[in-house]
C-alpha cells in the first residue's frame, strides 16, 4: 500500500536532559507533496521540531514516523539511507570552509554515487540558477552571508530530496533573492518534495499561499492558507471573491 503521509507525529514531547519540555503533545501528519511554513516566536520550539524531522534528536515521549517508519525502530545501518532522502538548510549554513562552493554542493551527489559528468552538469546549473555562477570555485570564507545561504540551499536541494527542511532559509537575503529561492522550493514541491520552512518573514507567508504550522510554548496548531494569527484573514483576491 503506498505511503500517504510522509511525516507523522503522535503526542510527541521533547526535553533536553532534566529541563522543561520544549515540545508538548505535538500531533500532526503531513501528506506527501505538502508545503507548510513553520512559525513561532524565538524559543517556541521550531528548531527542536526540525531536529526531530532530520533525525538529529529522538522524542522524549510519543511517536514520530518518517516514510511510515517509526524513527526509534530504524536500525542504525538504515539511517544514512533515510537521511539521504531529507534535505536540510541550517540557519548557520554548516558549509565546509576548505571546499569550494561547487564541492560543497556536490557532496550529496558524490555520497550517492553519481558520475562526475552528472555532478558537473547538475551542480553548475543549480549554482548559476541561484546567482553563484561566477563563484563556483570560491570558498565559504570569501562569500557574503547571502551567498553562503545560497550555497547551503543548493546543497540541500541538489539531490531532489523527498523532504526539504529549512530553518530561516532567507534570513540573510534581500527580498528579491528570497523570492527567487522560494520559487525554487515551490518548483521542488511541484515535483513531489514535501517542504517545511521555518520563518519569521510574514511577507513570504503572504506571498506564497501555503498553510502555517505555528508553535506557541511548544504546542503546535496548523492554520489554513490565508489565516493570520490575530484571527483576521489576509485580504486577497481569492478571499474577496
Amino acid at each position: 500500500m503506498p505511503i500517504q503521509n510522509v511525516i507523522e507525529f503522535d503526542a510527541v514531547g521533547l526535553r533536553y536532559g532534566q529541563g522543561a519540555e520544549i515540545l508538548k503533545d505535538v500531533s500532526f501528519s503531513l501528506p506527501i507533496g505538502s508545503f507548510h511554513f513553520l512559525t513561532g516566536e524565538s524559543g517556541a520550539g521550531k528548531t527542536s521540531l526540525l531536529s526531530l524531522l532530520y533525525l538529529a534528536q529522538s522524542p522524549t515521549r510519543g511517536h514520530v514516523k518518517l516514510f511510515s517508519r517509526a524513527i526509534n525502530n530504524i536500525p542504525r545501518d538504515d539511517l544514512p539511507v533515510i537521511r539521504r532522502k531529507i534535505g536540510v538548510v541550517f540557519q548557520d549554513f554548516r558549509l565546509l570552509d576548505h571546499l569550494s562552493a561547487f564541492d560543497n554542493v556536490a557532496l550529496p551527489l558524490r555520497v550517492a554515487g553519481y558520475s562526475q559528468d552528472e555532478i558537473q552538469k547538475r551542480v553548475t546549473e543549480l549554482l548559476i540558477w541561484v546567482g553563484l555562477g561566477s563563484h563556483l570555485n570560491a570558498k565559504p570564507p570569501t562569500l557574503s552571508g547571502g551567498q553562503k545561504q545560497s550555497v547551503a540551499i543548493a546543497r540541500a536541494v541538489i539531490n531532489r530530496p523527498h523532504i526539504l527542511l529549512a530553518d530561516e532559509p532567507t534570513g540573510n537575503m534581500d527580498d528579491k533573492s528570497a523570492i527567487r529561492l522560494m520559487r525554487l522550493f515551490v518548483e521542488l514541491n511541484k515535483r513531489g518534495t514535501t517542504v517545511v520552512i521555518a520563518t519569521h518573514n510574514e511577507g513570504l507567508i503572504k506571498a506564497f499561499p501555503f498553510p502555517r504550522m505555528h508553535l506557541v510554548n511548544g504546542r503546535l496548531t496548523i492554520y489554513p492558507v490565508g489565516y493570520s494569527l490575530n484571527q483576521n484573514f489576509f485580504k486577497t483576491e481569492s478571499l474577496r471573491a
